[in-house]
């Protein structure tokens, strides 16, 4: 199939010569997001500047029948910017506006485009700051973090995505906009707002989004807590949550994790024979911040911590948060490929998880390297791969979906912020029952009759007793590993 002629002169129209991509070397680079198992070639790209262009150029695509796929800065990691067969690839990378920031209110209105860092660098001058912060924040865009209700390693303290966004507006499947910002962020109602934060592009596009900002706190310290044992800093995590100790942040990294991000542009001091270390941030006043890092640093030393140091200043806080949030990147050096599991467990069972997510790794040969938000019990196990061994694909795939199942019989969850997309979609019929997916289907339906924004993304495309055993784990129904 291709598409016809006359819209894609039509949506030149709209979008203007520059706003197409049509050349098939330049559409490459949109054939998968960061999670490279599934690509996909779209047949065009689109990128509208503004919410009157975004729904002309929908409405187009409605007409003639074209399916197609949001995508902001294609970081995220479930394949859910990837195309669909014969599809069209919308991007909003052109939509990057501050409509206004509100200080009075605590406020920001913007455009979909808009990279998750620029928000707080333009809310600081009023002190000022936006709370959710994905590892990716330097490059990721907010309308990609609404899609995915994306977290961060400050989201053990603040929430995630869906807890800071007020408004939006939403440009239908036919072209129509359904604005959630008229006449307050807020409205009294059904929470159509929320419905749609984490919705993945299967229920319109988000073009406007209105956000609410924290005030950047008197003191912020860091604490490292170094140890020589994985199990004794997850110990450390449980117990600081069973003692009510609420540092804004709480992550982990494992040895090979610390390896590699010091051999990286992203070096951050971490001490290598550590075999895992304990990153926390403490906010609030200053009595208040030396009382909790007191109490931190004597948790983590009762838990076996080799030693706890505080950063000395702010140079040396800020190369901590780096490294940790290079830490994706840094595994470049360890591998060509990266998969990256995203399943959330109670943070009681933290020691038995990770515990679990090693042994499978090791069974299999795999190289794991292990960084994630404790705090929230929102595990990433990293297997570090190449793709074009057919053979490690087939085990990592094997690897994620026993991780995956393994959590969610824990009583956990697919996914804390990387969304479902293609990779986890047929899982979904292990955490929710038919009657219940049937529901999700009814909610999609109604707001895209014809299943054209992202079709295969999200909720299973059969029902859960006709997925067959034999379709490789980790890989959606009918596709095929490259």
């Amino acid at each position: 199939m291709s598409l016809e002629a006359s819209l894609i002169d039509a949506l030149e129209q709209v979008v203007g010569e520059r706003g197409l991509i049509r050349d098939a070397t330049r559409r490459r680079s949109y054939e998968c997001d960061g999670l490279a198992i599934f690509q996909r070639d779209p047949q065009l790209v689109v990128l509208p500047r503004s919410t009157e262009e975004t729904s002309e150029v929908m409405r187009l695509l409605w007409e003639y029948g074209v399916t197609l796929s949001a995508r902001g800065a294609g970081t995220g990691l479930a394949g859910g910017a990837t195309p669909e067969e014969d599809g069209v690839v919308l991007s909003l990378m052109r939509m990057k506006r501050v409509i206004e920031i509100d200080p009075f209110d605590r406020r920001a209105h913007v455009e979909a485009g808009l990279v998750n860092i620029d928000l707080s660098r333009l809310a600081a001058p009023h002190g000022l700051f936006y709370a959710p912060d994905p590892s990716s924040q330097m490059a990721c865009t907010l309308g990609g973090n609404v899609a995915n209700n994306s977290g961060g390693p400050h989201c053990f303290r603040y929430g995630n995505t869906q807890r800071h966004l007020l408004g939006a507006k939403i440009v239908l499947h036919d072209g129509q906009v359904l604005d959630l910002t008229d006449p307050e962020p807020d409205p009294i109602g059904m929470d159509l707002t929320g419905v749609f934060c984490g919705s993945e592009g299967t229920l319109g596009v988000a073009t406007e989004l209105v956000f609410n900002l924290e005030p950047i706190p008197e003191k912020t310290e860091t604490v490292l807590g170094i140890f020589d044992d994985l199990d004794k800093a997850c110990d450390a995590v449980s117990d600081a949550i069973a003692q009510r100790l609420e540092p804004s942040a709480i992550e982990i990294l494992d040895k090979l994790t610390i390896e590699a991000v010091e051999d990286s542009v992203f070096a951050a001091g971490y001490p290598r024979e550590a075999e895992a270390v304990l990153l926390c941030d403490v906010e609030g006043s200053a009595a208040a911040v030396e009382e909790s890092s007191s109490a931190l640093d004597a948790l983590m030393r009762q838990h076996g911590a080799i030693e706890c140091k505080r950063a000395a200043d702010e140079g040396e806080r800020k190369r901590l948060w780096a490294g940790r949030k290079g830490a994706f990147g840094a595994m470049g050096r360890v591998a060509p490929d990266l998969y990256v599991a995203d399943a959330v467990v109670p943070r009681a069972k933290l020691r038995e998880l990770v515990g679990y997510t090693v042994e499978v790794a090791r069974e299999r040969g795999l190289k794991l390297a292990t960084v994630f938000h404790a705090g929230d019990g929102n595990l990433h196990p990293n297997i570090c791969y190449d793709r074009r061994d057919p053979d490690e694909l087939k085990r990592v795939l094997e690897a994620g979906d026993l991780i995956l199942s393994a959590c969610v019989d824990a009583g956990g969850s697919l996914t804390g912020e990387h969304g479902v997309g293609l990779e986890k979609r047929d899982h979904m019929c292990h955490l929710f029952d038919q009657e219940d997916l049937d529901a999700f289907g009814d909610l999609r339906r109604a707001f895209d009759p014809d299943l054209r924004m992202n079709p295969t993304k999200l909720l299973p495309v059969r029902r859960c007793q006709e997925l067959h055993g034999d379709t490789p784990p980790g890989l959606a129904h009918g596709e095929q590993a490259p």
